[in-house]
């Protein structure tokens, strides 16, 4: 039994013995939850009462793998920005492009970012980068101090020694450093531009968390609409508001539905007179596309070798779907026939992360259902990837004031902050049907 295995043990453990049998511990952890506005959609953002843990072995090799792999795609997108038949390749649309070329007056290619991992013992694939700040970042500091606290846990540390990962300190850290670093010397004042449903009146959760947070350690901040901002004399402000920092909560593709490049926000970036985190630069990172590119030989063999075994070891083949030849395990296949002949072991995802468009799992579609999805992945941009199948795990759950057991499946988040790793978050969802409301976060906790 591993490390790992025997830590996992031993809390199931601790929940069958009779200290535990009645659950108002467990109410206690869903009402500080609720207090503390870790709500998603009316329910807690994490539906378990046991967290993930993560050995020290585990995360520092996950962080090392992850940092290479950040330089060596930030070396795509410089290639992408210089080279237009290499950009036209990730399929940005033209407006996308014109964004992407606006000097955001910092070179770093993400303030934050993550990577969707895959971690399972001693290997893992990361399968996805993303440049958004999510949840998990902000959530991260709350989730481990509700559950570091809870009884369950503090019997489980008579044994075992844990290490929190928290994760808005560093942002706030990140976020000023980049700031003075674009030449910015005024105090600035944050805001963080969202996109709201309609009938929606107040900010994310996870939104109102992180300005409570900067306001706290001195830095005003507003949680704002791109439609309450205005541009004014090279202020961009919401009302009497001066914003001199934009945490970007909003897609470049979703914004550009809506407003067009002469947006009040657009302007002000343009202009350097606010700092963007992150930039409309970052968007290159979030199209799939990005992984068909690092992983094809002829564009990632001449980058350095550590970030080549990188991109070997821990990247999925991934090649954006159009008619043509490709290479796959250094043969050349026509793409669209390998796609049709092998479908258990193939994804086809949307190119945009941010689409109401499905993804198609080879191994969960018919013969019929995946011709279809290969039509539709022709239509419109997609990628096609090398399966990945996440971990899985049994975790204990709350509902109706009762307590069972589910099979969940556990994707990890390295963050990075300006390509440095520092803490990780959990994400799991139910493995048991796709249409279950038991998914969210597990507070994430490394083993030392």
């Amino acid at each position: 039994m591993t490390i790992l295995d025997d830590a996992v043990a031993r809390y199931n453990r601790i929940l069958t013995t009779s200290a535990f049998r009645d659950l108002g511990w467990a109410k206690a952890i869903q009402e500080q939850m609720g207090s503390r506005h870790l709500m998603a959609n009316g329910r807690p953002v994490c539906p378990v009462l046991r967290p993930h843990f993560v050995t020290r072995r585990q995360y520092e090799s996950m962080a090392k793998a992850a940092e290479t792999l950040y330089s060596a795609i930030d070396r795509v997108r410089q290639m992408a920005l210089a080279t237009p038949a290499l950009l036209s390749r990730m399929e940005l649309l033209p407006a996308e492009k014109m964004l992407a070329s606006i000097d955001p007056g910092y070179p770093q290619m993400a303030v934050t970012s993550f990577l969707d991992t895959q971690l399972q013992n001693g290997n893992f694939q990361f399968y996805e980068c993303d440049t958004d700040t999510s949840a998990g970042f902000v959530y991260a500091d709350a989730l481990t101090e509700i559950f570091y606290d809870a009884p369950p846990v503090k019997e489980f540390r008579k044994k075992h020694k844990l290490a929190k990962m928290g994760g808005l300190k560093k942002l706030l850290q990140s976020l000023l450093l980049v700031y003075k670093g674009a030449g910015k010397k005024k105090f600035p004042r944050i805001a963080i531009v969202e996109f709201r449903p309609p009938f929606k009146n107040s900010p994310a959760p996870e939104h109102m968390l992180m300005a409570e947070y900067f306001r706290q350690h001195g830095y005003p901040t507003e949680v704002v609409t791109p439609d309450q901002l205005e541009y004014r004399n090279g202020v961009l402000s919401r009302g009497d508001f001066g914003i001199e920092i934009v945490i970007r909560k909003v897609s470049a593709q979703e914004f550009l539905f809506r407003f067009d490049l002469m947006h009040p926000l657009v302007r002000a970036y343009r202009e350097k007179t606010v700092c963007m985190v992150n930039s409309f630069r970052a968007e290159i990172v979030q199209k799939r596309s990005l992984l068909s590119l690092l992983t094809d030989e002829m564009i990632a063999g001449s980058f350095p070798a550590a970030e080549r075994k990188a991109i070997r070891e821990h990247i999925p083949w991934t090649r954006l779907v159009m008619p043509g030849k490709t290479t796959r395990n250094g043969k050349t296949v026509d793409l669209l026939e390998y796609i049709q002949k092998h479908r258990e072991k193939l994804v086809l995802r949307p190119n945009d992360t941010v689409t109401d468009m499905n993804s198609f799992r080879g191994w969960e579609t018919d013969d019929a259902g995946w011709e279809k999805a290969i039509k539709t992945a022709q239509r419109s941009p997609y990628v096609v990837q090398e399966r990945v199948d996440l971990p899985r795990a049994p975790f204990p759950v709350y509902q109706f004031g009762k307590m069972e057991v589910r099979e969940m499946e556990i994707e990890v988040h390295p963050h990075l902050y300006l390509g440095h790793v520092d803490g990780c978050s959990t994400e799991i969802h139910d493995a048991t049907t796709n249409f279950s409301t038991l998914s969210g976060l597990a507070p994430t906790f490394l083993l030392v």
